[in-house]
């Protein structure tokens, strides 16, 4: 069965068409066409909507009151993924935070089978430490913060043929690993971030030759930015390589320096993250985090002291904060949220629509709420949110 989308412009990831619907067949895009071919079923759409490609989020800790670190299950995994579809997400890689080396193992067995679950919207795992900057941690708990091991390193290079068609991202701080470490993993299929980190400018630019690709939430758990010594900021600007992810909710950095890595990277090498919690989908005003209290007020997600922990944004509300921060069309911030965060993963079915790629759909409102939501061309019910109704997170 073919089934046509059409009755508003549609956003490819590049482009917006208007004298076309979109055209899919057993779950992957055929074809963008005038008009509907005989015998396709039709999907007629508000004509003041706008059809995009489903959101691609590289870093998602939880949702829908599950925290992946705590739940570190395959339904765990599927869980959140169906609570940031609410928000228009159709692929995400489920983000487990620096843990004790067991349930790390285990996080990563559960995202491995999630990810075989066809339509449920789990690409790999994103692995965020423990090979972290001791100072530069945040709210990783320091325990579990540690330099690899040898048994570590057979064991990550072993992952990439566990997700096969998926991606594993490894954030890590430059300044712990060696050059040749860094290599082993990227040449085995790992992608690399720096993140969580006090490398200096040289050190960085060591990292990039040896296989890093990718910043995991700029500026932030990172110094800022000096004349005489650009760090690991500086350095992830500078250079042509790197991809950078960034959390446009206005709380973790402020919209000059928005615009600043925009200007450096230019939008084809910036995309958008949430970094999003437990409370994502939810009215939940805390969740619990290696055993205390975090607190969802003001627009954060922040321990007792005022650490900030995760984000309370989700992706909709991120193309939103990017178009408001950065000045950036909304064709821009809808490809930061799709097609560029597929790029740096190197997945080129996902995040755009164009012939054979995975046909996820968003419908969009004009004010960039969430209507509905294809995975591989069907509909997917969206649950209902305690707190807004309207598709706004």
């Amino acid at each position: 069965m073919r089934t046509f989308f059409h009755g508003c412009p549609v956003f490819t990831g590049e482009r917006t068409v208007t004298d076309a619907g979109v055209l899919v067949e057993d779950g992957r895009v055929l074809d963008l066409a005038p008009q509907p071919p005989a015998g396709a079923a039709e999907v007629v759409l508000a004509s003041d909507s706008l059809l995009a490609p489903g959101f691609v989020d590289t870093q998602v800790n939880g949702g829908g009151g599950v925290l992946f670190n705590e739940t570190p299950t395959a339904a765990g995994a599927l869980a959140i993924a169906a609570a940031h579809r609410r928000f228009g997400t159709t692929a995400l890689l489920p983000t487990f935070i620096t843990d004790a080396a067991g349930t790390w193992r285990r996080a990563v067995d559960a995202a491995a089978e999630a990810a075989r679950m066809p339509g449920g919207g789990v690409i790999g795992i994103h692995l965020e430490g423990p090979f972290l900057n001791m100072e530069r941690r945040g709210v990783h708990e320091a325990a579990y913060v540690r330099a690899p091991t040898d048994e570590d390193v057979a064991f990550l290079l072993g992952l990439p043929a566990r997700f096969a068609g998926g991606r594993v991202l490894l954030t890590l701080a430059p300044e712990v690993v060696d050059d040749c470490i860094l290599a082993r993993l990227a040449d085995a299929g790992l992608i690399l971030a720096g993140g969580h980190s006090a490398a200096s400018f040289a050190r960085t630019r060591g990292a990039l030759d040896h296989g890093l690709t990718g910043f995991t939430h700029l500026f932030n758990a990172m110094p800022p930015l000096m004349n005489r010594e650009p760090g690991i900021a500086g350095a992830a600007l500078a250079d042509t390589r790197g991809w950078c992810g960034v959390i446009a909710d206005g709380v973790h950095v402020h919209g000059a320096m928005l615009r600043l890595a925009l200007a450096a990277k230019g939008p084809e090498r910036l995309f958008l993250v949430t970094d999003a919690m437990p409370p994502t989908g939810t009215d939940a005003d805390r969740f619990e985090l290696y055993g205390q209290t975090i607190h969802r007020r003001n627009g954060r997600l922040e321990t007792a002291d005022g650490v900030l922990a995760g984000a309370d944004i989700d992706m909709a509300a991120a193309v939103r904060g990017a178009m408001g921060l950065m000045g950036v069309s909304r064709e821009t911030a809808l490809a930061m949220a799709s097609k560029v965060p597929a790029d740096f993963l190197g997945l080129p079915d996902v995040g755009r629509i164009a012939p054979g790629a995975r046909a996820d759909l968003v419908e969009l409102s004009p004010d960039l709420a969430v209507r509905r939501v294809w995975m591989r061309g069907g509909e997917t019910p969206l649950p209902e949110l305690a707190y807004d109704k309207d598709g706004r997170g």
